[in-house]
């Protein structure tokens, strides 16, 4: 493809062009994006995660942007590819996970989950007001004894009482929680045990969210425990086709390649903020670019990106086309995540002891690295996912 088409540069960590695969639409929509985070977002990046804020102003112009439900035909502004989402999740990365997170949120697992599990009047309801970003959404599955287990290991309760539902239990590590409008629950029915989702909006009596405090890594997001206490949702609140964990896992399946890509992100953040520190700084009377140990560092960083990257575009290209399994989008954010945290390791390495403060720019994406190697599955349930599809044999127990 032509270069010449459009005025978005390739970034410098996009070593082997992988981005000239995209369309000339999806080539401009990205550059549009860019230019936002770098021009509004990079700036306050540092100061809100110092805080543990979340920056709200962004909410509005990223919806016009067209970044939340870009997959679903309803909402989104144009025609993409699974692969142009994944670059979309690595340029949000590469500015600022928390607000990438907030987008994975809103986007992936709150309008996904209506998207495949609610029905034509749930999703006529909620999904244009929520691709506005007039409705902040949140996803409820992780508990504080339930996290990789959360398919046989739910123990938040839905009990159906004539036309209403009595949700009891408790959620823990809920992203958006503390300001979202909605939050998807998914909760065991006390009749079949199977998992079920239900739209709970945040001013339902019964329902509390609480910030959790003190984190190291994701300060900007809002992560919250909730407490479900006698919440009563109407029959019309819950979603209703998605009558199984099947649901729910069908809606992570959809967002754990974009999240490989976010982590690929993260990676490039830390990479260029090193990158060109190793320009600048001189020791030995030379920029420590010039040092063989460094270039090596910077060296073993860029393949562990452009390895990713090769990966990824697979992975969501297989998306695409329709033949991608649970397998295939474990492997990407199993791989992608443990070259991000190995390389922004290395990125925080060349800055020697500067690396640990934020003006210098690695320690934020070396932080926040630590929760994207954890979130949307751990490296080891995504590899017994691939273990299982490779061998025939389960073995998570």
């Amino acid at each position: 493809m032509s270069t010449s088409i459009t005025d978005t540069p390739l970034l410098e960590s996009d070593f082997y062009r992988f981005q000239e695969g995209l369309t000339p639409r999806e080539r401009e929509s990205l550059g549009q994006l860019r230019a936002y985070l770098e021009a509004e977002v990079r700036p306050i990046a540092d100061q809100y995660w110092a805080r543990a804020e979340f920056p709200t102003q962004t909410i509005a112009p990223l919806a016009e942007l067209g970044m939340y439900g870009p997959s679903i035909p309803l909402v989104r502004h144009f025609e993409n590819s699974a692969v142009f989402r994944g670059w979309a999740a690595l340029e949000l990365g590469r500015i600022d996970a928390g607000v990438s997170t907030f987008i994975g949120v809103q986007s992936g697992l709150a309008m996904n989950s209506i998207a495949v599990g609610g029905s034509d009047e749930q999703q006529q309801e909620w999904l244009p007001r929520m691709a506005r970003g007039e409705v902040v959404g949140a996803f409820g599955l992780t508990e504080p004894l339930s996290g990789s287990d959360s398919a046989r290991g739910l123990r938040t309760t839905a009990r159906r009482e004539g036309e209403t539902w009595v949700l009891d239990g408790e959620k823990r590590w809920i992203g958006n929680a503390t300001f979202a409008d909605v939050v998807v629950i998914w909760a065991k029915d006390v009749a079949d045990e199977q998992v079920k989702g239900f739209l709970v909006t945040t001013d339902t009596p019964g329902f509390t969210a609480t910030k959790i405090e003190d984190k190291i890594a994701l300060r900007t997001v809002q992560n919250a425990d909730i407490v479900l206490d006698g919440v009563r949702v109407p029959e019309s609140r819950r979603l209703q086709r998605a009558d199984s964990f099947r649901t729910t896992a069908a809606v992570l399946r959809l967002t754990r390649t974009e999240v490989a890509w976010q982590a690929i992100g993260i990676a490039i953040g830390a990479y260029e903020a090193a990158l060109d520190y190793a320009r600048e700084r001189i020791q030995f009377g030379k920029p420590i670019a010039a040092h063989q140990m460094v270039q090596d560092l910077l060296v073993r960083s860029l393949m562990n990106i452009t390895a990713s990257i090769a990966l990824c575009t697979q992975a969501s290209a297989m998306q695409d086309q329709g033949i991608g399994g649970d397998e295939h989008s474990a492997m990407a954010k199993a791989f992608a995540t443990a070259k991000m945290r190995e390389t922004v390791g290395w990125c925080r390495e060349v800055q020697g002891g500067n690396g640990i403060v934020l003006d210098k720019g690695v320690a934020r994406f070396f932080s926040d690295a630590e929760a994207i190697y954890s979130y949307e599955g751990t490296r080891e349930v995504n590899t017994l996912i691939v273990g299982r599809a490779i061998t025939g044999q389960a073995a998570f127990v």
